[in-house]
């Protein structure tokens, strides 16, 4: 997938789920949801296959995750990573 995030290529933001298995119940409620298929079920246990797929910003499925098991990076972090992207494509010779 070759997308950009406002001139910034996806696959350099760091923006995707990470599951806590030790919290997970393994409901399937993430992937039924992600309609970016970000995740996959392999043995009944969803898995981030396709980070890079996840929309920015998007917290749909953490709401939705009755354990608390999904988290993402704080938006501070967000906003921080994104500026210095934008620096680092911005710069001159880029």
């Amino acid at each position: 997938m070759d997308e950009s995030y406002h001139g910034i290529p996806r696959g350099e933001i760091q923006w995707f789920p990470t599951v806590d298995y030790g919290l997970c119940s393994r409901c399937g409620k993430c992937a039924a949801y992600c309609h970016r298929n970000v995740y996959t079920v392999v043995d009944g246990e969803p898995k981030v296959a396709n980070p890079y797929r996840c929309i920015v910003s998007c917290t749909g499925c953490k709401a939705l995750c009755p354990e608390g098991a999904i988290s993402f990076p704080t938006l501070v972090e967000l906003r921080d990573g994104l500026k210095a992207l934008r620096a680092s494509h911005s710069a001159p010779g880029k």
